[in-house]
């Protein structure tokens, strides 16, 4: 007999046999969710009427949601800087300002990847370009080959927490309960110095190997810097300001409230077909432009289809999941763990990190945010209540851009670690022959590593991503009065008295009924005890 309290389990375990299967993750999420949700009607659960909420929620949730709109503008826009070969001249210009040093290239590496991944949002996008560009010269220079490999798909994958990250849009549409919500521009905010700090940690690693092993990241020779002086800078300004227009246009429009995330990446993706319509002449004519512009589309249309079906199947997952209680559920596993929002925070982590290998983010993310937030929010909630003043609306928010920006710095492993490591299948793609799959798995791994102790930063340092957040105002202390003079000419009615308001907001009536004095002013009273 199959009761109320096992159905919850009973959809997990089915939706991982699902995959294991092989099953397409969209159609599996689909069918466990009506596989169970037929179950339920037959043992009396819920009614069919019930299940009228899942039309309902993707016409109304996913098919009018205008900040989804902003998939497919990203996307389209990345596609297209892809080819546009501005990340060949930033990468050149930048190994010859590095390249005297030991390591050069790889800094050149991090940094040009970090501003690509502000302007590009796309991971495929970015160890594409990367590795099509710098592997070649990585290797004539004799770098090593696991560190080349791992470096460049380590940085591709900074492209998930630095803004307009696609990872962050769709987080900031999944952290929804019913009290708090996170938002776009708060997910930017908040992702700002943690995706620094990365680039940082990065850099750092590399500084150590140039140290131990300067072998491995040998300088570029002398005689083969062919730019010095004002024409290098030249250069590096010709790749650098139209990047920081493009960047304005994406994030300084939603950091300023010009723009909503959907209108700038309109204009970013208006942008990139303008950049890439400059650069016309460099990506072989009019011709070869307008190719572009149409495989961007058909990229575009490709991979928004996919995130739709997804959504549309976790839609139907999590409507049944919650009609058997399955909110309940999820609660009673993390509230009551030893060791409070810490032991939450590491078995999530751990969790997801484990489930990354066999799971994409957009899967991830669809499947497990909305049932999780609920639950985040009450146990992070307190830990940031003191450095917000004691207001609880901003607290709870900002817990849930914490738990999101956690998420997001945890989920770039997805790309990383094996089997499904989606960045080393880029990279693989794209490499010449002489590079062996065992240099690329086991370069990735140092990076991993670098990955999942950003992510412990994180967890344990709250402030790196509540700093930018409005802290809200402070809530008004019980026992407090306020009151308000109403000063009139006219003296009130002999017969009505004077116009007093008494409001006292404890739950309580008065204890008493007070005659109101006659007096000349309207005088409203505010008691706000507790």
């Amino acid at each position: 007999m199959i009761t109320l309290e096992m159905m919850p389990f009973l959809m997990f375990a089915g939706l991982v046999l699902f995959m294991l299967v092989g099953f397409p993750v969209a159609f599996s999420l689909m069918a466990v969710g009506l596989f169970f949700g037929f179950i339920s009607i037959e043992m009396g659960f819920f009614s069919l009427s019930f299940l009228q909420a899942i039309p309902q929620r993707i016409f109304g949730s996913v098919i009018a949601n205008e900040l989804l709109l902003a998939i497919p503008f990203f996307t389209f826009m990345g596609a297209v800087l892809e080819r546009s070969r501005l990340a060949e001249d930033m990468l050149d210009s930048m190994g010859q300002l590095f390249g005297r040093v030991h390591g050069g290239l790889g800094y050149s590496v991090i940094l040009v990847s970090f501003v690509l991944g502000a302007i590009t949002g796309t991971v495929a996008a970015q160890v594409i370009a990367m590795a099509m560009i710098s592997l070649p010269v990585m290797m004539r220079y004799g770098y090593n080959m696991r560190y080349t490999t791992g470096v460049l798909a380590a940085s591709g994958t900074i492209a998930q927490i630095v803004p307009p990250s696609l990872v962050l849009i769709i987080l900031a549409d999944q952290l929804k309960t019913p009290t708090a919500s996170a938002d776009v521009g708060s997910m930017y905010l908040g992702a700002w110095i943690p995706a620094l700090l990365q680039i940082g940690l990065f850099m750092a690693y590399t500084f150590f190997l140039t140290r131990i092993r300067p072998d491995w990241l040998p300088p570029i020779p002398e005689n083969e810097i062919s730019l010095k002086g004002a024409a290098l800078w030249k250069k590096a300004l010709r790749g650098i300001i139209p990047t920081a227009v493009l960047i304005f246009l994406v994030l300084g429009t939603i950091m300023l409230g010009i723009a909503t995330p959907t209108e700038s990446g309109a204009m970013g993706a208006m942008g990139a077909v303008f950049l890439a319509f400059l650069r016309r002449k460099q990506l072989g004519g009019t011709t070869e432009w307008w190719s572009l512009i149409r495989q961007a589309y058909k990229n575009t249309a490709r991979i928004t289809s996919m995130v739709v079906f997804i959504l549309i199947g976790a839609t139907t997952f999590s409507v049944v999941f919650q009609g058997v209680d399955g909110g309940h559920w999820v609660e009673s596993l993390f509230s009551d763990l030893p060791g409070g929002w810490i032991s939450f925070l590491i078995i999530v982590n751990l969790f997801i990190f484990f489930l990354a290998f066999f799971l994409d983010f957009f899967e991830i993310v669809f499947i497990l945010v909305p049932l999780l937030a609920p639950v985040a929010q009450k146990i992070l909630t307190p830990v940031l209540l003191a450095s917000f003043g004691g207001n609880e609306q901003a607290a709870a928010t900002a817990a849930l851009i914490w738990f999101g920006i956690t998420l997001s710095v945890n989920i770039q492993t997805s790309f990383m670690h094996p089997p499904f490591g989606f960045a080393l299948f880029y990279l693989r793609g794209v490499a010449p022959k002489a590079v062996k799959s065992s240099d690329i798995y086991w370069g990735a791994l140092p990076w991993v590593g670098l990955q999942m102790v950003m992510t412990i930063i994180v967890m344990f340092s709250p402030g790196l991503v509540t700093a930018f957040l409005d802290k809200g105002h402070a809530p008004v202390t019980q026992g407090q009065e306020i009151n308000f003079q109403m000063e009139s000419a006219k003296p009130p009615d002999a017969s009505s008295g004077s116009n007093e308001l008494q409001f006292k907001l404890d739950g309580q009536p008065p204890t008493q009924a007070v005659d109101p004095p006659k007096t000349d002013s309207n005088e409203l009273n505010f008691q706000l005890d507790k």
